[in-house]
């Protein structure tokens, strides 16, 4: 029986592709974290370094995030009890900020052994039409690997800017409004993006990517958390809790973490971005 969801919430995941709103984290806690995490930014950027991938290496509060009891029973009712957090990402969009998510397939570069990968993307600021949200176009996580074009685009937020070479019905698609706190889960073939954030307010989002641990890299190796059950496989290196936020000692887990997850996501790239 589903821990989390109900047999009609599984059904539509299996027929959409995604599902939400997820109630993870008080809108208060959401708030405190936030704080937690603009403090690290602001520290980071003293030595031009950015907070994105893998920053619950960095900061106690996104370790602590990652392993959240009802985002976990609602992943594991999707994908079962031995999870793994394979990586984390912000997607963080500051007030009026031209940068936006081009239509895409999470699966085309990842080299994973699998389709068996869900991301919870959990909102720290009010994610709405006006901000920035992401649109879903349903269904399409039953289509096989499409071709995607890299762009390496200015204001496109992904690794290689890549746009998925398909036809989305925009009127079709699902805009994913959150507040924060809440938050959405969406299956690694389903096509989605996200528009600029017109709103007077940071559009923050966490991005947590969980995969069962018998799933493997099929590019390198790689890191990843054990957040629920057994890893009876060891596929991955086992990742360094931080104990405070910002420490020596994790600083250097990030950075060689991060050094291999690029070695994955820009294998056969025509450039690499710092």
């Amino acid at each position: 029986m589903p821990r989390h969801l109900s047999a009609k919430a599984v059904a539509r995941y299996e027929r959409d592709g995604f599902h939400f709103p997820i109630r993870a984290i008080p809108a208060v806690e959401a708030r405190a974290i936030r704080r937690d995490v603009e403090a690290a930014e602001r520290h980071l950027a003293v030595q031009g370094e950015r907070l994105r991938h893998r920053p619950h290496l960095l900061v106690t509060a996104l370790d602590r995030l990652i392993r959240n009891e009802t985002v976990l029973d609602a992943v594991e009712d999707l994908l079962g009890p031995n999870l793994l957090c394979w990586t984390s990402l912000f997607f963080t969009k500051d007030a009026h900020d031209p940068a936006f998510v081009s239509m895409h397939q999470d699966s085309t570069y990842w080299g994973l052994s699998s389709l068996e990968v869900v991301t919870a993307w959990i909102a720290l600021s009010p994610s709405t039409v006006e901000s920035g949200a992401m649109r879903f176009a349903p269904g399409t996580h039953k289509l096989d690997q499409i071709a995607h074009r890299d762009t390496f685009q200015e204001h496109n937020m992904l690794t290689r800017g890549q746009i998925v070479e398909h036809e989305v019905d925009e009127d079709e698609a699902v805009d994913v409004v959150l507040q924060p706190g809440e938050a959405s889960l969406h299956h690694v073939r389903l096509i989605h993006g996200s528009g600029p954030n017109n709103s007077d307010d940071r559009r923050i989002g966490f991005a947590i990517r969980y995969i069962p641990t018998h799933v493997k890299n099929v590019v390198g190796r790689d890191f990843a958390a054990l957040v629920r059950g057994v890893d009876e496989y060891g596929y991955f290196d086992a990742e360094r809790r931080p104990e405070r936020d910002l420490e020596p000692e994790a600083l250097a887990a990030y950075e060689a973490a991060n050094a291999s997850h690029n070695a994955v996501l820009y294998a056969g790239a025509a450039q690499m971005r710092g």
